[in-house]
């Protein structure tokens, strides 16, 4: 199943400088361990923004919630999922 995730960062601005940077190094790793893994095909930065847009490719909502909520910075983000089907004037 696909599905297009936005998701928006808010990291609290008092948090320590050195908290901040093991977060974002986590985030990271596993970002990069999950598109390896095929599940994260797509991932966009948009611009002038602490935010992505990405498209998932897994088996089930419970599959993407569990990607999605094992993400380093997950509590501090706004999250908004929109399921894909394809569409009937596709070629693809």
């Amino acid at each position: 199943m696909l599905y297009h995730v936005r998701m928006d960062v808010r990291i609290p601005l008092d948090m320590d400088a050195d908290v901040k940077a093991d977060l974002v190094a986590r985030e990271k790793a596993y970002a990069q361990e999950v598109q390896r893994s095929g599940r994260w095909p797509h991932l966009w930065r948009v611009v002038g923004e602490y935010a992505n847009v990405s498209i998932f490719d897994v088996e089930s909502n419970d599959a993407l919630h569990d990607l999605l909520s094992g993400l380093p910075l997950f509590p501090y983000m706004d999250i908004q999922v929109t399921p894909l089907a394809k569409h009937p004037s596709s070629i693809a």
